[in-house]
């Protein structure tokens, strides 16, 4: 059998044809297809999203292919209707919004991810966002690089607020948000939770359950978002959600950048009702040269890396490599999608 492992510059082609040869043997015939993600930032491709290169050098690579193992190959109408021996599509990410997955019901073709690869990476990676952007980290290590000793950084005017005694509001508490939950909880933060999708008692192990969106925001020090991007969720936080957070509040974002109303988040820097932000995610990335971002007071910003340690690659491969195994053995797969 033919498998094309479509890697890229974080998952790698080689990490994938390892994870498989080690679950499959050498029986098979592995190809591979490096794409240029993230040295260029995805994007939609065709009707996809989030993807990485091109369909006509995606589908050449699956000239007689049966599995696909990727992050980000477009997968799209056109790929699988020129690639009649696929059977299974791989996607080593949380959600596989680079495949068209109605087409590929049409085309018999079956598709996987990988859910909880990159948990920990990203609950770790926003807690870190969190106290560099309410501490003022980056500010004040430019300013010591630069050579200057920011001593004004210690007055009560200018140093940022703590953790400890604060009320911190997580909206959305699945496998990211419920780690931050942990780890916020450790650090002596009160964290209250919103999530209308979860089991409402079994957040309680994480913090204090609050139905009410707008009642979290008004009782919250510290905002981060953890939920998915839906057509109900793009732009759950917009210009009358952060007017009712209390003045001097801080908002972080590391799930989708179109959870948040840009524009608005500019708006409550500048006037300064909003103490701080922190962003590694952005509704357009890399934001535009002419974005309000870039000149918004204290926003720390990051190139959508909450997810990429050495481990999360690893875990993509090896899951996604398990998934292949179930699939040649004629087993149930264990995250299928269709």
């Amino acid at each position: 059998m033919r498998i094309l492992a479509a890697g890229d510059h974080f998952v790698a082609p080689d990490l994938f044809t390892r994870e498989l040869t080690a679950e499959i043997g050498t029986d098979h015939t592995i190809g591979q297809l490096r794409l240029p993600w993230p040295l260029t930032p995805f994007g939609p491709v065709s009707e996809v999203d989030e993807a990485s290169g091109d369909e006509d050098t995606l589908l050449t690579a699956l000239r007689g292919a049966r599995v696909c193992v990727t992050q980000m190959a477009p997968v799209t109408r056109k790929v699988l209707e020129g690639s009649p021996d696929l059977r299974l599509v791989v996607v080593g990410r949380g959600g596989p919004v680079n495949v068209n997955l109605d087409a590929a019901k049409e085309h018999g073709v079956q598709v996987c991810n990988t859910p909880g690869r990159n948990a920990a990476a990203t609950a770790e990676y926003t807690v870190g966002l969190l106290l560099a952007t309410m501490r003022r980290i980056p500010e004040t290590s430019a300013a010591l690089a630069a050579g200057r000793w920011a001593g004004e950084f210690y007055t009560y005017d200018n140093c940022g607020p703590g953790l400890d005694g604060a009320t911190v509001g997580l909206i959305g508490c699945g496998a990211v948000g419920s780690r931050v939950a942990r780890a916020l909880g450790a650090l002596g933060a009160h964290v209250r939770l919103h999530d209308p999708y979860a089991d409402q008692e079994a957040l309680r192990e994480w913090g204090t359950p609050v139905a009410d969106l707008d009642e979290l925001l008004r009782r919250s020090d510290v905002v981060s978002l953890h939920a998915r991007l839906t057509p109900e969720t793009r732009g759950l936080l917009g210009a009358r959600e952060l007017a009712l957070l209390p003045e001097g509040a801080v908002v972080v974002n590391c799930a989708r950048g179109a959870l948040l109303d840009e524009d608005a988040l500019c708006d409550a820097l500048e006037s300064g009702r909003l103490a701080a932000a922190g962003l590694d995610v952005f509704a357009v990335e890399p934001p535009p040269a002419d974005s309000r971002l870039r000149a918004a007071p204290r926003l720390v910003m990051t190139p959508h890396l909450a997810g990429a340690n050495i481990s999360v690659a690893h875990n993509a491969a090896r899951i996604a490599a398990a998934e292949v195994g179930r699939f040649l053995r004629g087993e149930p797969l264990a995250h299928r999608v269709i």
